[in-house]
């Protein structure tokens, strides 16, 4: 008989993960390890975790966000799919979190700073930071109204400038506006 593995209580406490998404079939004939009073199943394995669940994001005092997949899938209930090591730490006070555009789909996500992909490039910022930013990016992405007062010929690349200058910088909003005004 398989060992089951089993996490210590506080394994995932103060943790950011980005699950990807998996197929349900993945659990098949499998039995939960621990469900939720929130209504979500755990099913540990040696090498991760499968959580299937119907919300994602906060979690108490955990980040966990799925990654879906492509074709998107109807399903209320997601079966998200992480290893270990991508449980990272998290806190409030420090900067272990950057941002990452998708220009194709518009869209943008924190991740962490432990993530083997990040190069560096993109500023870190604190949690609270993180969230402002990325407020000001899907405002950018999904307005116009801010762009009136713009001289330009090509919204969306204005939009990348203003987007990228946040990404990359320290510079507020307003600063970057500012420049590109002056």
């Amino acid at each position: 008989m398989e060992k089951i593995f089993r996490p210590s209580p506080n394994s995932f406490k103060n943790t950011f993960c980005a699950f990807k998404e998996v197929d349900p079939i993945a659990i098949k004939g499998k039995k939960a390890q621990f469900e939720s009073k929130a209504g979500s199943s755990y099913y540990y394995t040696k090498e991760g975790m499968y959580r299937y669940s119907n919300h994602w994001g906060r979690l108490a005092n955990s980040k966990w966000r799925l990654i879906p997949m492509e074709p998107a899938t109807e399903s209320k209930r997601k079966l998200g799919f992480a290893l270990w090591e991508e449980f990272y730490p998290d806190n409030a006070e420090d900067k272990i979190y950057y941002l990452k555009v998708d220009y194709l789909s518009n869209t943008v996500n924190y991740e962490h700073k432990n993530n083997p992909e990040y190069d560096g490039k993109p500023v870190l910022r604190t949690s609270f930071e993180t969230t402002k930013k990325i407020k000001q990016i899907r405002n950018l992405q999904q307005l116009t109204s801010w762009a009136k007062y713009f001289d330009y010929e090509d919204l969306d690349v204005l939009r990348k400038q203003l987007i990228d200058e946040l990404v990359y910088t320290d510079k507020t909003l307003d600063e970057i506006k500012a420049e590109l005004l002056s």
